[in-house]
């Protein structure tokens, strides 16, 4: 294959020669999973896929869901919420929460020594049960007419991403449930308006999670990034289906 051309290239990119640990936050374990070719183009030569548009309501309910829920955290007590779902536990207080829930800081990471990669990741919450297993929590935010589930194919990468997080605490010494849990929130739209206010109907779903996959995967992740050629394109990546049609249609110049 010919030499490269990287007009993205930076420090963020993967050297085969390189001996210090590559970091790689969860997010883009979970890209080599859906598309290798995706993955190799933005970590190994800065390619990265165009980003999308910032999801700022989400973010407004991520962070008015952890001011609800840190309230209850600081008088060491459930949320009405997990009493109503039965879950028993209370948030999970710990000094280094707001730096596990800052992604921009790695969130929490684990150097995972057999592939010289460091896994990380930004968490919404974590709680704890009674017996000293937390309970790994993440916010999501929609707005459909039908109940929401975790029942979707695409939604494979909501439990990749607990599961990623349940590693990663286990990895940090904790104790960890296999539940992972889901504070999902759907945006009401039978309402005769908005009128200023926009509710939600609030959903917790339980998901057990399996992280066994996790440590392969790191591996094939690194042998993939080592390699001077690039991987096939998955065929149901719409990124890849663009290139390719692009490459197609478009007169040279």
């Amino acid at each position: 294959m010919g030499s490269y051309y990287t007009p993205g290239r930076n420090s963020r990119c993967f050297s085969p020669t390189a001996t210090e640990p590559f970091a790689l936050s969860r997010s883009k374990i979970d890209l080599f999973l859906k598309c290798a070719r995706c993955f190799y183009l933005d970590r190994r030569l800065g390619i990265g896929q165009p980003p999308g548009f910032p999801f700022t309501l989400n973010n407004a309910v991520d962070t008015l869901l952890k001011k609800e829920f840190d309230a209850h955290r600081a008088k060491g007590e459930p949320h009405p919420m997990m009493v109503a779902s039965g879950i028993d536990a209370i948030p999970f207080q710990h000094a280094k929460l707001e730096e596990w829930r800052d992604a921009r800081r790695a969130g929490i990471r684990c150097l995972h020594e057999a592939s010289n990669l460091v896994l990380h990741g930004g968490i919404d919450d974590v709680w704890v049960n009674p017996q000293g297993e937390l309970i790994l929590v993440d916010y999501k935010a929609t707005s459909k007419t039908s109940p929401v589930t975790l029942d979707a194919d695409w939604q494979i990468s909501y439990k990749r991403q607990i599961e990623m997080y349940q590693w990663l605490f286990r990895r940090n010494g904790f104790i960890v449930s296999n539940t992972g849990v889901f504070v999902y929130c759907n945006g009401d739209t039978s309402k005769e308006g908005l009128f200023g206010r926009l509710e939600f109907d609030i959903k917790i779903l339980t998901y057990e999670g399996n992280d066994s996959w996790i440590e392969r995967a790191l591996l094939d992740a690194r042998e993939c990034l080592m390699k001077n050629t690039w991987p096939k394109m998955a065929e149901d990546c719409d990124y890849c289906r663009y290139r390719k049609a692009i490459k197609v249609i478009t007169p040279s110049t």
